[in-house]
């Protein structure tokens, strides 16, 4: 009778993914509620996008030390083999990882927001998007005059805050600067033709 309740009863492993299932699909739900609850709230709107991106990169953060927690145990013997494999990765993602920086440092640094018109190693557009690893462009320029949309959208790494200068065309002052040229041929009136522009 024993030995038919113990294989009745469920297996550790399948308990701790059990356990673990819940707890993802329980954090990830408890975040959607808070973004959606920031969604709705008063904030400008660059700051209601910080805040979703922010949010959503703490969820996964927070289901990984759940997962790091339900499986403690088996990686008890790991920790010499992740500790040595850790200076390898690192080496071979140090380009994510200084885009990943770069990201904390566009969210908390004000360097541009969405909708700003920038110029980012030598690419200029709007930003549509910040990721954690690139920034998202829509081109102005190139082989268009003026400075009009060119059709095609770029990414560029989030790294680029650190190796190149960050233009800003729109940050504090709201008005993208423009000009027009019109020639005035020499000897013309010139006073008559400012009288005319003014009109």
């Amino acid at each position: 009778m024993k030995d038919w309740i113990e294989q009745l009863a469920t297996p550790e492993w399948l308990q701790t993914l059990i356990w673990v299932i819940s707890i993802v699909i329980i954090i990830r739900f408890a975040f959607i509620f808070l973004i959606r609850g920031i969604q709705k709230s008063k904030q400008d709107k660059d700051s209601k996008y910080k805040t979703k991106k922010i949010l959503d990169a703490a969820s996964y953060v927070v289901i990984l030390f759940a997962l790091l927690i339900a499986y403690s145990k088996n990686l008890a013997g790991l920790s010499v083999a992740l500790g040595v494999a850790g200076a390898g990765i690192a080496f071979a993602l140090q380009e994510v990882i200084a885009s990943v920086a770069g990201w904390l440092a566009l969210m908390f640094g004000n360097f541009y927001r969405t909708g700003d018109r920038v110029q980012l190693g030598g690419i200029k557009g709007d930003v549509i998007d910040i990721g954690v690893l690139r920034t998202t462009l829509m081109e102005t320029g190139q082989w268009v005059d003026g400075d009009i949309y060119n059709g095609r959208i770029v990414r560029v790494a989030n790294s680029f805050v650190f190796k190149e200068p960050v233009f800003n065309y729109s940050g504090d002052f709201p008005f993208l600067w423009d000009e027009i040229k019109i020639p005035i041929q020499y000897g013309s009136d010139y006073v008559l033709a400012k009288s005319i522009l003014k009109k």
